[in-house]
């Protein structure tokens, strides 16, 4: 360090003077100690002064070039510049600087020798070779510090902006920021009696204009049950550092055993309240999507922010909307002249058995050459196509490869129990497909697919199975066979876990509309039976558990059987565990590793594992890990655990 080097001289000086001091004492006693003595201190004298002179030299040598480098300036100017000017050299010592540097940056002193990132903040000096420009504060004052360099050497300008990033930071403060609010279980209440919705949304107004009273923003009503309110970035700032307590304070407000919850879709970052209302809809669509009772933020960057979505979501009572649904896909399929029903990878009972229901209706109904496209090696539902094999006369599954050969321009692909475009059994056939239809009710995630001719969202639903058969009831379903409705029967079972989660009545009336189609209990059960190889792997994980702030983890080593389903299976087992509202089970396949979560609602597992690359549902999600080992993962599991169950606790 130059520094060293200013430091130290005086210091050398002081101790040839002592040598000089102590050589004339000493020649009384000893004449050659005086000459060894004397010599040592004008050799001393001569290296501090060779090397004063160098480093003087070098100096002078840098700041007259750095001057000269620096067209139509000379060094008596620079003196006069009107801002804080400091000369570095090549390892970012001050070298020279001018005294308004002196004055602003270090009161009165020098600052030669100093190293120039004591004055930047701690920021590197490469950060200002970039040419752009360097935002840095010293003493409450608030600089841009430009570099030229030239050669070894440097000029380093610190332009005072203080007052001009205050105005900057009040009008990114003051933009408008609208919040777009829905009552999203109205119908919770209205089902009971008007009193009761008229009292719940009178509570959810006071409370909502109170919240808008807090931060003196514009509250409106623009709906039945839906509210506007704009708010300025700086309060949004605030409420998302809070976690937005409101959704907590519309819970409380609880009628007939039913607690109210909203749903907020809130835009920042744009100019025009306009372009915010816009986006503040996008992502309340957002929040709907995954279930509703949080808040959906939307920046400029078309970037989210999530808060909340603890309490499953309402179960829709109505189906209209299955019957709108149905004629949709009605008219898009009789303008094909294909259709191919694909899932997602490594497919389920769900997947499979709603695949296998919609394949009959295309094919029988509407006349039309209709596949299911599935990989049988990695599906999880092999007992299922087997089955299906057996009992059928024709084979409706193909390989994503025969599917790709058959594809024309007016071929339909149905996505089912997926809206993720990284989840498909075949990515390529989604991509030459001009036609999709998605069917779904996983909770919506951000990179979903958008292009999609009918996109059937229903995150309320137990499964795609139940969706299937609500739709294929408004169709024409005289070709559904006891085939079908055993494949779809077992899809329900497998969400649901044998009717106990995220079951509702519009669940049962599938059952049972599936059970009059000719559906066999026990013939689903027996789709569920393992092998010794996958039962032994089950309960080898399952032994392995130990219990973690109320959530069972295991690691599951290597076997010999199919260690995705019976880690899968061991996760459900793990939730009749007492003292366990959440399962993890780590296993590696595909040179990956797996993370297969389930919760019986109290802990919501899709936030843990959206924030580990991956989604899934509030009670049955799932992640990929990839460039990792099982103990990095298990660690960062345990530290999403934590992050997650404090933000519920504090909020």
């Amino acid at each position: 360090m130059r520094k060293r080097k200013w430091t130290l001289t005086p210091w050398f000086l002081i101790f040839t003077a002592i040598m000089f001091a102590m050589a004339v004492v000493s020649y009384e006693y000893s004449p050659i100690v005086f000459y060894i003595e004397l010599g040592v201190s004008v050799l001393s004298l001569a290296v501090v002064l060779v090397i004063s002179l160098r480093f003087a030299s070098y100096v002078k040598g840098t700041v007259k070039n750095t001057v000269e480098n620096i067209k139509g300036i000379n060094e008596d100017y620079l003196e006069k510049f009107s801002y804080p000017v400091a000369v570095i050299g090549r390892q970012g010592d001050i070298l020279w600087c001018n005294s308004r540097f002196r004055k602003a940056m270090c009161g009165g002193k020098g600052a030669e020798g100093d190293n120039i990132k004591v004055y930047l903040s701690g920021k590197d000096i490469d950060n200002l070779k970039k040419g752009e420009g360097c935002d840095v504060a010293v003493d409450g004052k608030e600089y841009t510090v430009y570099c030229h360099f030239t050669g070894e050497s440097a000029v380093c300008e610190f332009i005072e902006n203080t007052y001009y990033k205050q105005i900057t930071r009040e009008y990114l403060a003051s933009k408008p920021c609208v919040a777009i609010v829905v009552f999203d279980n109205a119908e919770d209440f209205s089902d009971n009696s008007d009193e009761s919705f008229s009292e719940a949304m009178l509570d959810i107004e006071v409370c909502l204009q109170k919240w808008a009273e807090q931060y003196s923003a514009l509250y409106k009503r623009i709906g039945n049950n839906r509210f506007m309110i704009i708010f300025k970035e700086a309060d949004v700032e605030k409420m998302t550092a809070d976690k937005f307590p409101i959704l907590k304070n519309i819970r409380e407000i609880t009628i007939n055993n039913h607690s109210a919850s909203i749903s907020v879709g809130l835009c920042r970052g744009y100019n025009s309240i306009k372009e915010s209302e816009i986006n503040a809809r996008k992502a309340l669509e957002m929040a709907l999507g995954r279930g509703g009772d949080q808040v959906a933020v939307i920046k400029k960057d078309n970037t989210y922010e999530f808060f909340g979505g603890k309490v499953a979501a309402a179960e829709k009572a109505s189906k209209v909307r299955m019957r709108v649904i149905a004629n949709a896909i009605s008219r898009v399929v009789a303008d094909c002249d294909k259709v191919f029903i694909m899932g997602h990878k490594f497919s389920d009972l769900d997947c499979v058995g709603a695949a296998i229901g919609l394949q009959c209706i295309m094919e029988k109904t509407f006349k039309r050459y209709s596949k299911v496209v599935i990989n049988r090696e990695t599906s999880m539902a092999k007992q299922l196509i087997e089955y299906t094999d057996e009992k059928l006369d024709t084979d409706i599954f193909i390989s994503p490869e025969t599917a790709l050969s058959g594809l024309t321009q007016k071929s339909l692909l149905i996505i089912v129990d997926t809206h993720l475009k990284r989840s498909l059994e075949s990515s390529e056939l989604y991509e030459k497909c001009k036609k999709v239809i998605i069917i779904d009710h996983h909770r919506k995630a951000v990179d979903y697919i958008n292009n999609a001719l009918v996109f059937c969202h229903e995150p309320s639903a137990s499964s795609t199975c139940e969706m299937c058969s609500e739709i294929i009831s408004c169709l024409d379903d005289s070709p559904l066979s006891y085939v079908q409705a055993d494949a779809m029967l077992a899809g329900i079972t497998l969400d649901t876990k044998n009717f106990a989660v995220k079951t509702g009545v519009r669940t049962f009336e599938a059952a049972a509309y599936l059970r009059r189609r000719g559906a066999n209990t026990l013939t689903v059960k027996g789709m569920f039976s393992d092998n010794i190889e996958t039962y032994r792997e089950k309960v080898d994980i399952v032994c392995k558990a130990h219990v973690y702030r109320g959530c069972a983890i295991s690691i599951a080593p290597s076997g010999d059987g199919d260690i995705r389903l019976a880690s899968a299976q061991a996760a459900d087992e793990m939730l009749n565990l007492k003292g366990v509202d959440a399962s993890f089970v780590l296993f590696e396949d595909n040179n990956q590793i797996n993370i297969s979560a389930r919760s019986y609602g109290n802990v919501n597992v899709q936030i843990i594992m959206e924030k580990l690359g991956g989604g899934g549902h509030q009670t049955m999600a799932a992640t990929q890990l990839k460039n990792t080992t099982k103990e990095f993962a298990y660690q960062q599991l345990l530290s999403e655990i934590d992050s997650t169950l404090d933000d519920e606790e504090n909020s």
